[in-house]
């Protein structure tokens, strides 16, 4: 059952970022802009931080079975409907739909696997989660690259995901048993605009500043992209507050008792840094490669994959380390391995080797393969059972937010210098460089911080509540 689980949101987060390399592809087939062809990636990102705030209460209030039913069946059917787009409008409409069944898919798994496994087996099953968040997302844009040489057209990507989808919901329908019942939880419905304003506003404003950004060369303030962000930072301060107020009567959408687990909150705010770092590093690489080195978009992405390959082929070594030795061991050195690379990074000028590239970015990869599995693994398991759903939805979207913080940061940072450089009369590909080598400093500055980080997490004590009879 957990296998299936691992497998169904190993091919909804693959879906994530397999669009990433259609943008062309669809801005001449909907004669629109590269800029307006991004949202087909920020629908799905957006959708993404709009609902998975509401997983927790969801995976409380539902069975294990009809979450995964629900969750697979919106996702094959928003892939359908993108199948047969027949404008970019509703296009748009199935990402979203695929993003709403995505978003409840890692909870789910995460909820699972805490409630089944013992504690001394959990970081062995979590390595197979930490698995499917690194390779997937890697994968992604090379299988995309190589669907669109092959078929040549955008539809083809949906294409390929249905049939894959549809199987998985048809084989969960006959083997997912229920680990939660479900129970009677009243859904605190002001909690929801809240968290949509707070969480969404967000995420749409920091991509849309990065996406402008890069697109423009600028990093000047965009009053319409400040507008949501503030909106967001106003609506998530009430949602926080009202989320205390409501636990008191154990009915948050999203708990934040979690957080009384010193433990859990080292681990989450590592989360946050390390997917800082990231995601705005993976962003910058690929405009290092494809505008730096002047390499085709295919090639760019193949430097990567080694990287992501990495970290999902290390995750079960991780886990069972984990499991015998317990998380510092692995996560100070990780931490250190990851800010050794970035600051390897900023060394990288026009005439690197890409080979010399891709090998930093193994490194890279190897440093966050051990610290993800042990920092979701020591986390989640630093909490009380009732509280393992609301912890996975945190994860979940502090992962969006952070991912979006990192993309507009770095971008924002490249753009900021890029523009200052070319005033000053530096050709285009050597501001763009310079602007890079800022961005990775700010990064490899940030990673710092995980080191420190890394030292504060420990082997969670022994907790009560696994499901017996079912591992």
């Amino acid at each position: 059952m957990i296998w299936l689980l691992v497998i169904a949101t190993f091919v909804v987060i693959l879906n994530e970022t397999v669009m990433s390399v259609a943008i062309a592809n669809l801005a001449t087939s909907f004669a629109i802009t590269e800029l307006s062809a991004q949202w087909a990636s920020t629908a799905f990102m957006l959708t993404m931080a709009v609902v998975i705030p509401v997983t927790g209460w969801l995976l409380q209030r539902l069975a294990t079975r009809q979450i995964f039913i629900i969750a697979m069946s919106l996702f094959s059917v928003g892939t359908l409907v993108a199948i047969v787009a027949p404008t970019f409008s509703v296009l748009i409409l199935g990402r979203v739909v695929q993003a709403a069944g995505t978003a409840v898919m890692m909870p789910l798994l995460m909820t699972t696997l805490m409630m089944l496994v013992p504690q001394e087996h959990q970081g062995q099953m979590m390595a197979r989660v930490s698995m499917t968040i690194s390779v997937a997302p890697a994968l992604g844009p090379t299988i995309g690259g190589y669907i669109l040489d092959w078929f040549a057209h955008w539809q083809a990507l949906f294409i390929f995901m249905a049939p894959i989808s549809i199987t998985m919901l048809v084989v969960g329908i006959r083997l997912i048993e229920n680990v939660t019942e479900g129970k009677q939880t009243r859904l605190d419905t002001p909690s929801i605009p809240l968290a949509a304003i707070g969480f969404g506003g967000l995420v749409f404003g920091l991509t849309g500043f990065a996406e402008h950004s890069a697109h423009l060369g600028s990093g000047a303030a965009i009053t319409g992209i400040w507008v949501p962000v503030g909106a967001g930072i106003l609506a998530l301060a009430a949602f926080v507050a009202r989320q205390v107020a409501l636990q008191r009567s154990d009915r948050a959408l999203l708990d934040l008792r979690t957080l009384n687990s010193k433990n859990f909150t080292f681990a989450a705010l590592l989360m946050i840094v390390n997917m800082v770092v990231l995601f705005g590093c993976i962003m910058l690489l690929q405009l290092y490669l494809q505008r730096g080195l002047g390499l085709p978009v295919n090639v760019a992405g193949m430097v990567v994959l080694p990287g992501g390959l990495a970290m999902g082929l290390l995750a079960p070594t991780v886990g069972r380390l984990y499991d015998r030795f317990g998380p510092r061991p692995l996560m100070v050195p990780g931490a250190v391995l990851v800010s050794a690379s970035l600051w390897t990074f900023t060394s990288f000028g026009t005439e690197t080797s890409m080979y010399l590239v891709a090998a930093v970015y193994v490194l890279l990869s190897v440093g966050l393969a051990c610290l993800f599995t042990p920092l979701f693994t020591a986390g989640l398991g630093s909490v009380e059972p009732r509280f393992y759903s609301h912890g996975s939805a945190i994860f979940g979207t502090v992962q969006q937010l952070a991912g979006g913080i990192g993309t507009a940061l770095f971008v924002t940072i490249m753009s900021g210098v890029m523009a200052a450089q070319t005033t000053a009369g530096v050709n285009a590909v050597h501001a763009q460089v310079a602007g890079i080598h800022t961005a990775f400093v700010v990064g490899a500055s940030v990673s710092l911080v995980s080191i420190a980080l890394a030292f504060l997490v420990k082997r969670p004590q022994a907790v009560s509540g696994v499901v017996a009879g079912h591992h």
